[in-house]
């Protein structure tokens, strides 16, 4: 039973994703709500999403537009073929849906406001035609649609629902011991998804590194270890393969990635450091595999707290899980996993995130530099103590308090930030 749970965790939290996955959710919803419309003429498309799902989606670049926009995104789901391929929904797009897309946000046919919900992660979507209407809604999951409706009436099956984590069997029973002694004892044959996400994120960070996309802040690192200004090592290396990934998703690239905990960047921070330093350690590919599931693992567990939108940025908490599978590359025990966690949730917790976009390679690179810190603090001993802060001497109150202050603290800082963000 308890490996059953493990792998169906593995199933429902790594998703391959196309793009951002907030305007992608948001995309889903109109593709969707466009399926069921009994008339296909667009009168209007009516966005209304959380904060966070606007602050999100405003200023990310959506594949193969070279344009960013949540209005952009919404029309383009009502364009595309639709068919249930959940965050990949726009990996058909053509040149042609693209134009007409654009032709409708430039004729003012798709509104956005802010939903009425205490929900962090909310999307309603209404298009009207000149005899019907459909509404859509997504909530708490960027693939959990809860509402169908056409004219009033329900067209919900049981095909769209997103099968719900419940608290007595899935992430709330987990805890880091539990992740240790799994991640040892599995079935290597058993974790192809994790394979599968190694596979993908590899190729994005080539591209971004062989391309210039966004900040190019990957590629201008590798750049820099060419030209010998960096060292060609562990640290530097992790750094640019990782934000390299980044730079190029936050831009539009039109590859797919495995995302984790419903977010694509969050899903390379948890690969590529671990990546980056297994291929200059020359291990064999079981370990591996083994320490990126200890990263995704641990990303999810802690993620599963912290909530999937937050004013403060994600990847703290995936490459916190990053640093735990450098941890195990080296041959660090359980122990030193602890470390790793008190050191990385002691560090770059209080980041903030203030919406996807091209400057999120940035962030991914400095969270990398300070997992890869954090994993050689720890297989030395070191690790702050519960003296200092927010730390306790239970890495799992270190966790609880992390998440209590992403869940409780920061309100008005996701307030001022989307105020920000909107008016200037």
């Amino acid at each position: 039973m308890i490996e059953e749970k493990f792998l169906e965790i593995l199933k429902k939290e790594l998703v391959v994703a196309l793009g951002c996955t907030e305007p992608i959710a948001i995309a889903l919803a109109a593709a969707t709500a466009r399926k069921y419309l009994s008339s296909q003429e667009i009168a209007s498309i009516k966005v209304f999403a959380s904060r966070n799902i606007i602050k999100n989606a405003m200023s990310v670049n959506i594949p193969g537009t070279e344009s960013c926009g949540i209005n952009l995104a919404a029309a383009l789901g009502a364009e595309v073929n639709y068919e249930f391929s959940k965050l990949e929904v726009l990996n058909r797009i053509t040149k042609e849906n693209i134009i007409k897309a654009k032709e409708m946000v430039k004729a003012n046919m798709v509104s956005v406001s802010i939903a009425d919900t205490s929900k962090k992660l909310y999307i309603e979507v209404i298009i009207n035609s000149g005899s019907s209407s459909s509404k859509v809604i997504i909530e708490d999951d960027h693939t959990n649609i809860t509402t169908i409706e056409v004219d009033g009436k329900s067209y919900l099956g049981d095909m769209l629902r997103t099968a719900k984590l419940t608290d007595d069997e899935n992430t709330d029973t987990l805890c880091i011991k539990e992740i240790w002694d799994f991640v040892q004892s599995v079935d290597i044959e058993k974790l192809a998804i994790i394979k599968q996400s190694i596979t993908l994120n590899k190729a994005i960070a080539l591209e971004g590194i062989n391309s210039c996309y966004g900040l190019s802040v990957g590629k201008t690192i590798m750049d820099s270890i060419k030209k010998g200004i960096l060292q060609e090592d562990i640290l530097s290396y992790s750094m640019a393969l990782t934000a390299a990934a980044s730079d190029a998703r936050m831009a539009g690239c039109s590859l797919s990635v495995m995302s984790n905990s419903g977010s694509g960047n969050q899903g390379i921070a948890a690969t590529l450091p671990v990546v980056a330093a297994w291929e200059k350690l020359g291990l064999e590919e079981e370990k591996l595999i083994r320490a990126v599931a200890l990263s995704h693992y641990i990303t999810i567990y802690i993620k599963s707290k912290f909530g999937r939108l937050s004013a403060l940025c994600g990847i703290t908490i995936a490459t916190t899980g990053a640093s735990c599978g450098i941890v195990y590359l080296y041959g660090g025990n359980l122990q030193a996993i602890t470390y790793s966690i008190q050191n990385m949730l002691g560090n770059v917790t209080g980041m903030l995130c203030d919406g996807a976009k091209a400057g999120c390679a940035l962030k991914v690179s400095t969270c990398t530099n300070a997992a890869v810190q954090s994993a050689m603090l720890a297989l030395n001993n070191i690790n702050i103590k519960a003296t200092d802060g927010i730390i306790e001497e239970d890495v799992e109150k270190t966790i609880n308090n992390v998440c209590r202050l992403a869940n409780e603290g920061t309100q008005t800082a996701d307030d001022i930030i989307l105020d920000i963000m909107i008016n200037k």
